[in-house]
C-alpha cells in the first residue's frame, strides 16, 4: 500500500486538451526477477528495451515488494558511482544513506533520494538496525538518470525528499491519484532538481478507474506496473505487474485498472516516467555511466586513487542482527 495518499475529492483536476492526442503502445515487456546489493530482489525493469526507448534513462529496479523476516532487510554496501544521477523511490520500509560528499538522512516511506554522482561519490544505502531485527514490508524503486556530456563531471550532490513534498493531483472523477515526485506534469511540480528535463510520478488506480495524463511530446513514456492489473494506451493493451510498456507518438497517456484486482493488490500503481532524450554516445560499466570506454577507465583510476573522497570515519554499515 503506498505510503503517501490523499482524499481525491479534495485535489485539483488534470486538464486533458481537446485536440490531445493519446500515445499508442510500440511495446511491453517482462522485468527478468534477480537480485542486487547484499541480497535483495529485484525486477530489472528495462530489460529487452532498445537504449533509444530509454533515453535519458539508464537503469531501474523495481526492490522487493517482499515481506521480510525479522533479521533479514539487506541493502547495499559503500560503493562507488560517477556520471549520471540516482532517484530513490520508497513505497514501504526505510533505508539509511550516507556519502562520501556530506550526505546522508533516513528515507521514509514515501519519500525520495536524488543524488548526483557527477565527478564522482561513494555511498551506502541500507535499512536502519530496528528495521533488520523486526522485518517488515519492503518495496520501492531506484531509478538511473544519464547526465548529458556537459554535466558528467560537476560536483555531486545530495536531496531528501520526503512524500510531503510532492505535488498530488487527480482525474476528473477522481478515480486516479497522480503524485509528481520530480518535474512537472500538467503544470503541477515535483520536488528536487534535476540536471536532465523529465517527469517521474506513481500513479495510482481504483479498480476500474481510468486517467489520462498530459504528456510533453518531446519527452519519451515508460509506464511500469508496480502492482495490479489493467490496460495502458489508446488500444487498451492488457499490462500487469512487473511489466513495462514503452509508448510513442501523442501528448497523453491513457491507463485503466481492471474491475477486478488481487488481495494483495487492490488498484493498480504504475510508476510512470519520461525524461528529454539526450541523444549522445553513452558507454556504462558496472556504476560509472560515462560517454567512452576511456572516460570509464580514468574513472575506475580515479577510485581507486581515493578521488571520489572517503569513506567517513563515522560511517554508517550494514546491521548485522547479534553482531554485537
Amino acid at each position: 500500500m503506498p505510503a503517501v495518499t490523499a482524499d481525491t475529492l479534495t485535489l485539483p483536476r488534470l486538464t486533458v486538451p481537446v485536440e490531445a492526442r493519446p500515445r499508442k503502445v510500440k511495446t511491453i515487456t517482462t522485468a527478468p526477477q534477480g537480485h542486487e546489493g547484499e541480497g535483495f530482489p529485484v525486477r530489472r525493469a528495462f530489460t529487452g528495451i532498445p537504449p533509444e526507448d530509454l533515453d535519458p534513462f539508464i537503469h531501474m529496479d523495481q526492490m522487493g515488494e517482499v515481506e521480510y523476516a525479522p533479521g533479514e532487510p539487506k541493502g547495499t554496501p559503500w560503493h562507488p558511482h560517477r556520471g549520471f544521477e540516482t532517484f530513490t523511490y520508497l513505497i514501504d520500509g526505510q533505508f539509511l544513506h550516507q556519502d562520501s560528499h556530506g550526505g546522508g538522512g533516513v528515507i521514509l516511506e514515501g519519500g525520495t533520494q536524488y543524488m548526483t554522482a557527477g565527478d564522482g561519490i561513494l555511498h551506502i544505502e541500507t535499512p536502519p538496525e530496528k528495521l533488520v531485527e523486526s522485518g517488515g514490508l519492503f518495496h520501492g524503486v531506484q531509478l538511473w538518470i544519464n547526465l548529458p556530456k556537459a554535466k558528467k563531471r560537476i560536483a555531486p550532490q545530495y536531496q531528501d525528499l520526503q512524500g510531503r513534498d510532492c505535488s498530488m493531483v487527480t482525474s476528473a472523477d477522481g478515480g486516479a491519484l497522480v503524485r509528481v515526485l520530480a518535474g512537472e506534469i500538467n503544470g503541477f511540480s515535483g520536488p528536487g532538481i534535476s540536471h536532465t528535463p523529465l517527469a517521474i510520478t506513481h500513479v495510482t488506480l481504483a479498480p476500474g478507474a481510468r486517467v489520462e495524463i498530459p504528456w510533453r511530446k518531446d519527452f519519451n513514456a515508460l509506464a511500469y506496473v508496480l502492482s495490479g492489473t489493467g490496460t495502458v494506451g489508446v488500444q487498451g493493451q492488457p499490462i500487469k505487474t512487473g511489466q513495462m510498456a514503452v509508448l510513442v507518438d501523442g501528448d497523453t497517456i491513457v491507463l485503466q485498472a481492471s474491475e477486478s484486482q488481487e488481495s494483495r493488490s487492490p488498484a493498480l500503481d504504475v510508476f510512470l516516467i519520461g525524461g528529454l532524450p539526450l541523444r549522445e554516445p553513452v558507454f556504462q560499466y558496472g556504476p560509472f555511466v560515462m560517454s567512452t570506454k576511456a572516460e570509464v577507465m580514468e574513472a575506475f583510476e580515479d577510485y581507486q586513487k581515493g578521488k571520489f573522497g572517503q569513506i567517513p570515519i563515522d560511517a554508517i554499515q550494514p546491521h548485522r542482527p547479534n553482531s554485537n
